[in-house]
């Protein structure tokens, strides 16, 4: 969400009350931890590449942070999908595609020197061999499509790379789309190179991740993909109102029509309607924040603003019900078919709810779901059944076009 790092309230006394007060898995029932070792759990948003970019950490190992193998062990997390994460002032200063296979190569790094723990995933149809083996799949999703730049030729580079996922745009309105946090949308959806990169995405077979997109960007995203989309990390407007970077019910529809699925986020400020009033008056803030910068009114750095936003602006209490109430929203709008998770964790700067602070609390999760009395086969296709369908939906049909031929390619 920020210019340089996804959310507000990054403060590092947050860091401490997150992992002095996480909610382990060892919390919740022994039906719902059962269910999470036998159930493949797919989380198709996790921002852990961001933070080995700060400071490079030995994720086999237990760390200070919301994703690690000891802790998606303990939580049965199976596939985490990893966050490669560029900036809008990443893609203005150009640096956009270096950072991007940096982050591609930190991935790899953790992969190659802990391969008894972790493995790079490239297709679903790998998932069931290699989770027999302990390990936590990793494939990639690229969150911003600015990487690419205006090279149409870079997504099958990317591809090559084990991109699977690409959020068209982040925070900024770029080459491909407007953003939902654009006050000014530039291209009143996707642009004409966008629509070129929709196409191609079909095409390679990658998913195309309409999070973060302005409505219009969405609306079009989905009706121009001749494969299903997803939202990987987004709740429901509902909650919310006022807040574009959540899905309108209108919207979610349109994405399950197209036999999609929405990937509930647990940041609070996707599921709680106060964070989410905080989170967009903290970029009102900063809009203003740069005005007065470029102006040459304030001498303020960007870390001192955001010090001094996140001192004046605490994070709010959430419970764990918050997200429970958004999957059984989109459960009743759009059908459990098209329901899955896409935490954010690494993401949000720790502003979570009670009993899911780290990916050790997906049984705190299934916990309650059992509780409102939904089936375990229910269960399963959100925890990731759903996501798998997609994926390999986008990918057949990348094989049945580029096997047909070429005077009946669409």
């Amino acid at each position: 969400m920020r210019p340089m790092i996804h959310t507000p309230f990054a403060g590092s006394l947050l860091t401490v009350l997150l992992f002095a007060g996480t909610t382990h898995a060892a919390d919740s029932t022994p039906a719902a931890r059962k269910l999470a070792r036998d159930a493949v759990i797919v989380d198709t948003h996790i921002d852990a590449p961001t933070e080995l970019m700060k400071e490079w950490r030995d994720l086999s190992v237990a760390q200070p942070r919301e994703f690690d193998f000891p802790k998606a062990r303990a939580g049965g997390l199976d596939v985490a999908f990893m966050s490669i994460y560029t900036s809008p002032g990443q893609d203005d200063d150009g640096k956009a595609y270096e950072i991007a296979n940096r982050m591609i190569d930190a991935v790899e790094k953790l992969a190659n020197e802990n391969p008894d723990k972790f493995a790079l995933l490239r297709t679903p149809r790998d998932v069931e061999a290699l989770r027999l083996l302990g390990l936590v799949l990793l494939p990639l999703g690229m969150e911003n499509g600015a990487p690419i730049g205006g090279d149409l030729a870079k997504l099958k580079y990317f591809h090559g790379r084990g991109v699977r996922y690409i959020t068209l745009a982040h925070s900024a309105n770029n080459r491909i789309a407007d953003s939902s946090y654009a006050a000014e949308k530039k291209w009143k959806g996707l642009s004409p190179f966008g629509r070129e990169v929709v196409a191609e995405m079909n095409r390679l077979g990658m998913i195309i991740d309409v999070s973060h997109l302005s409505d219009d960007a969405v609306a079009q995203a989905v009706d121009l993909s001749r494969t299903p989309v997803m939202a990987t990390h987004s709740a429901f407007r509902h909650f919310t109102p006022g807040f574009e970077r959540n899905l309108s019910d209108e919207l979610a529809k349109a994405i399950a029509a197209k036999g999609g699925v929405i990937q509930i986020p647990f940041g609070n400020a996707f599921v709680d309607p106060a964070s989410a009033a905080k989170t967009q008056a903290y970029f009102v803030a900063y809009a203003e924040y740069e005005r007065a910068r470029s102006a040459g009114r304030t001498t303020q750095t960007v870390a001192e603003f955001d010090a001094e936003w996140d001192r004046d602006h605490p994070p709010l209490p959430v419970k764990i019900d918050a997200v429970l109430d958004q999957i059984d929203y989109g459960v009743k709008l759009v059908g459990i078919d098209h329901i899955g998770i896409g935490s954010d964790f690494d993401g949000v700067s720790g502003a979570l709810p009670e009993g899911l602070r780290t990916v050790a609390d997906y049984p705190n999760l299934i916990a309650g779901l059992q509780a409102r009395g939904y089936s375990d086969a229910d269960i399963r296709r959100i925890l990731g059944e759903n996501a798998l369908r997609v994926w390999r939906r986008v990918e057949a049909y990348a094989a049945e076009r580029q096997a047909a031929p070429a005077t009946k390619r669409d």
